[in-house]
This record gives structure tokens, sequence and C-alpha cells, in this order.
């Protein structure tokens, strides 16, 4: 199980380690940019690069 909580940047955060911000394929990390453990879930993306992960892996449509 894992605990999931809302951060201060970002749109959620699990375990107290990782922080999620979700957005469109054009979606950036400014709002997250200094934030470690920080990742964007992006939709319309199949794989994906770097901190950029595709939404649907959270089973989420955007």
């Amino acid at each position: 199980m894992h605990k999931v909580s809302m951060p201060k940047k970002g749109d959620f955060y699990i375990d107290n380690k990782y922080t999620f911000e979700i957005g469109g394929k054009n979606k950036s990390f400014k709002q997250i940019k200094d934030t470690n453990n920080s990742f964007l879930a992006i939709d319309d993306i199949e794989t994906g690069i770097g901190n950029k992960i595709p939404l649907w892996l959270f089973g989420f449509l955007y």
C-alpha cells in the first residue's frame, strides 16, 4: 500500500517521497521545477522519457 497526499507543489505526493504533476503532452516542469523526485504524468504519450511518464500508467484519463 502507498500513502497518497496533497503536496505544496504538484498534484499529488506518494509515500512522502514522489511528487507528480498531471497534464497534457505540452505540460512543463514549471510548477515542480525545484522539487526533488518530481515527475510529470502526461496524457497523449505512449512511452515515458526522463521524468515524464504516461498518464495511462496510473489508470487515469485526462
